[in-house]
């Protein structure tokens, strides 16, 4: 008996000593899952983090533009006086309105498919800003070329996708400038190396939108 009473103090401390272990892996697992937890939130955190620097990445860089889309700057007054297709009549009344302000319309297209853009030029009247004079001008071994004129004023062309458009304002008899009856559009396209026409179409305005004075009706006796 003596045996077993001193055989039970001396497990004491080993009893006490496993209880502190147990504790210590209990304590030591619930850090651990603490830790795993408050990971998972920093990862979640992140993600906007992320989209925020994906959404600061440099834009693509626009793709350059065709050599058929370059355009040179003109100097539409001197390229129309130096055009021995322009009349003299044009050259002539070619002259600035105020100061050193031309009348003249300059775009600039591709409707040759040439090297550079071509030049469209609308000279105009000072007062009514009537055409009198619609030019293409075609880059071709170096210089600009005249490649379409129409003096039969009043007429303007454009560009109008790819094409060349050019409106001619119908006048009959006792039309006023500003009220004229109608007008004539016609489309070319370049092909073979000149334009030919694609389209015509003519539209009579008649008088209801500006009143019966709009266009004066001839007498008789005219």
């Amino acid at each position: 008996m003596r045996g077993l009473t001193g055989t039970g103090p001396s497990r004491g401390p080993a009893s006490a000593q496993a209880v502190i272990t147990a504790t210590a892996v209990l304590a030591a697992l619930a850090l651990f899952a603490a830790a795993c937890g408050t990971g998972g939130t920093g990862a979640r955190d992140e993600g906007p983090a992320h989209d925020d620097s994906v959404g600061n990445a440099p834009a693509a860089a626009a793709p350059s533009p065709s050599p058929s889309q370059t355009y040179e700057k003109v100097d539409a007054v001197a390229l129309v006086k130096a055009d021995p297709a322009v009349s003299a009549t044009v050259k002539r009344d070619l002259t600035p309105c105020a100061g050193d302000e031309y009348p003249v319309d300059v775009t600039y297209g591709d409707l040759t498919g040439g090297p550079v853009e071509d030049v469209v030029v609308n000279v105009l009247t000072c007062g009514d800003a009537v055409g009198v004079g619609a030019y293409v001008y075609r880059k071709e071994s170096g210089a600009y070329k005249n490649v379409f004129k129409a003096e039969e004023s009043p007429v303007y062309a454009e560009i109008d996708k790819g094409d060349l458009s050019v409106t001619k304002q119908v006048y009959e008899k006792g039309d006023p400038v500003s009220s004229p009856s109608g007008e004539n559009v016609i489309t070319y396209n370049w092909a073979s190396g000149r334009f030919v026409q694609e389209d015509f179409h003519h539209t009579d305005y008649g008088n209801a939108a500006g009143g019966d004075d709009a266009t004066p009706v001839p007498s008789p006796a005219d």
